[in-house]
C-alpha cells in the first residue's frame, strides 16, 4: 500500500524486517521443542536462540539487502534467510529447520501477521463504534427526513441513522473476531503435512508459544478457506464504510446540506472555485472500500490449490495481505475522525423535512382514515390526491400544504375532523419508539 494510506503500526507488521524476525522466532521455537524431545542437541537450540536472537532483532535495511542478495542466487526466500542466519549462528545453524518445509515457516508467519493485523483492526472498529455511539446519543431525537430511492419518505432522527451504522459495524467486528480465530493456526508438519520428519509435539509447542491453534490437517500448507474467510470479513467491513461514506456524501450535497465533513481552517476545496467545500474524505473512503472488497475475490480463488500444495496463492497473498489490512486500518481511522468532527445542521434537517408541505405524513393519514371506517382503496386515493396536489403546486402562489388540501377534500373531512387530522400527523408519533431501537442497539435508551 502506498505511504499516503498507511499508518505506521499496521505497516510495521508487514515490513520485511518484521517478517524475518517472526521467521526466526518460529525456527527458534521449533529448535527448542526438538531439543526438548531429544531430536537435536540442547546446546544447538541454545546457540540458535542466543546467537540468532540478536542477529534477527538487528535486521534492518542492510540485512534485508543481504538476504535479498542471497536469494538472487538461491532463488528461494526461506533458504536465503536460513543462510543469512547461519552466517551469524555458526555450525549449530545446521540444526535449524530440521524436518520442516518452507510452508511451515511461511504459513505460520502469515498467521501471526494476520492475527496482529486483526487485533489492530478490532481496536479501530472499537474506536469507530465509540464515535458513532456518541454522535447517535447526541442526535437521538434530532428530527430528519428518512429517504427511500433518494426521495423523502417519512420522518426519522439522525440518531437512528447513526444507530443503524453502529449496529452494522458491531456485526462487522464480530465477523472479524471470528475470522481472526479461524486464521490463527500453526502448521509445523513437514512435507505434505504428514509429520514424517517432525514430531507433532513440535507443532503444538510452537503454536502454544505463538498464541495459535494447531492446524488439524495441513496439506503442507494451511488450507486457504481460512484466509478467504478473513478477507471476506474485511470486505464486509469495507462495504459498511462505503455505506456510511455514501450517506455523508449525499447529506453534504448543496441541495441537502444536512451534514458536512469538518472544513479545517486554511483548507481549500478547489483549485479553481474558492467557494467549494467537497466531501473529499467520504469520497476517499469510497475508493479505499472498493480496493479492500476487490481483494476478497483473489482470496477466494486461492482456496483451490493443486493436490497438497502449489504456490499460486503466494504472490497473491504477498500483495493482498498487507494492502487489505493497511488500507482498512487507514480507512477505519479516517472514518472515525470524520464522524467525531462531522458538522451537523439540525435546522437544515427540520427545513428539509417540511419542504414538501407535509406530504411525508401521508401514511399516518392513510391509517387514520382506514381506522375511521374508510376502505383502504378509497383512503389511499384520497391521501394520494391531496399529496399530489401539494407536491405539484409547491412554491406557487396558489399552492396549499398537505394539511390544507386534506381538509378541503370532502371525502376526508366527512370521516376525519380537523382535530383528528392534527392528532394523526403529530410529529411526536414518529419518535415514540426511538428508545426501543436504542435499547436494542446500545443496550440503553
Amino acid at each position: 500500500m502506498v505511504p499516503r494510506y498507511s499508518r505506521p503500526q499496521m505497516e510495521a507488521i508487514w515490513s520485511p524486517a518484521e517478517r524475518y524476525r517472526i521467521w526466526f522466532e518460529i525456527e527458534a521455537l521449533a529448535a527448542e521443542a526438538m531439543a526438548g524431545l531429544g531430536t537435536i542437541p540442547a546446546e544447538a537450540a541454545k546457540a540458535i536462540r542466543d546467537k540468532g536472537g540478536p542477529r534477527a532483532a538487528a535486521i534492518g535495511e542492510a540485512e534485508v539487502a543481504r538476504i535479498d542478495e542471497i536469494e538472487r542466487v538461491t532463488r528461494h526466500d526461506v533458504i536465503a534467510f536460513l543462510t543469512f542466519m547461519s552466517e551469524g549462528i555458526g555450525p549449530e545453524a545446521r540444526f535449524m529447520h530440521q524436518g520442516m518445509t518452507s510452508s511451515d515457516v511461511l504459513d505460520t508467519c502469515l498467521a501471526v501477521q494476520m492475527t496482529r493485523a486483526a487485533d489492530l483492526l478490532v481496536a479501530d472498529l472499537d474506536a469507530l463504534l465509540a464515535a458513532l455511539k456518541a454522535r447517535a446519543m447526541e442526535h437521538k431525537l434530532t428530527p430528519t427526513i428518512g429517504r427511500s430511492h433518494g426521495i423523502h419518505a417519512e420522518p426519522s432522527t439522525f440518531g437512528l441513522k447513526l444507530a443503524g451504522h453502529y449496529a452494522e459495524f458491531a456485526r462487522g467486528r464480530a465477523r472479524l473476531v471470528a475470522a481472526r480465530a479461524e486464521i490463527a493456526t500453526c502448521a509445523i508438519s513437514g512435507p505434505v503435512g504428514t509429520f514424517a520428519s517432525v514430531d507433532p509435539r513440535v507443532e503444538e509447542f510452537v503454536a502454544g508459544r505463538l498464541g495459535l491453534a494447531v492446524e488439524p490437517v495441513s496439506t503442507q500448507v494451511i488450507p486457504r478457506d481460512r484466509h478467504a474467510a478473513f478477507f471476506c470479513a474485511l470486505a464486509v467491513v469495507a462495504s459498511g464504510i462505503e455505506r456510511l461514506a455514501t450517506e455523508v456524501r449525499h447529506l453534504q450535497r448543496s441541495e441537502v446540506r444536512e451534514a458536512e465533513e469538518y472544513f479545517h481552517p486554511g483548507q481549500k476545496g478547489s483549485s479553481a472555485m474558492p467557494h467549494k467545500r467537497n466531501p473529499v474524505l467520504s469520497e476517499n473512503l469510497t475508493g479505499l472500500a472498493r480496493l479492500v472488497r476487490g481483494y476478497a475475490t483473489p482470496a477466494l480463488e486461492n482456496v483451490a490449490l493443486w493436490h497438497e500444495r502449489d504456490i499460486s496463492h503466494s504472490s497473491v497473498e504477498r500483495v493482498i495481505a498487507p494492502d487489505a489490512t493497511i488500507a482498512l486500518d487507514f480507512a477505519l481511522a479516517r472514518l472515525t475522525g470524520m464522524m467525531e468532527k462531522l458538522t451537523i445542521y439540525p435546522q437544515r434537517m427540520a427545513a428539509n423535512l417540511e419542504s414538501l408541505g407535509g406530504v411525508v405524513h401521508s401514511q399516518k393519514v392513510l391509517l387514520a382514515l382506514t381506522q375511521a371506517g374508510m376502505s383502504r382503496e378509497d383512503s389511499y386515493a384520497a391521501v394520494q390526491r391531496a399529496a399530489m396536489a401539494t407536491w405539484e403546486a409547491l412554491g406557487t402562489p396558489g399552492g396549499r400544504d398537505f394539511r390544507a388540501n386534506l381538509i378541503a377534500d370532502p371525502t376526508v373531512s366527512a370521516v376525519l375532523s380537523a382535530a383528528a387530522l392534527e392528532t394523526a400527523i403529530d410529529p411526536a408519533r414518529d419518535f415514540a419508539h426511538v428508545d426501543t431501537v436504542f435499547r436494542r442497539v446500545f443496550g440503553e435508551a
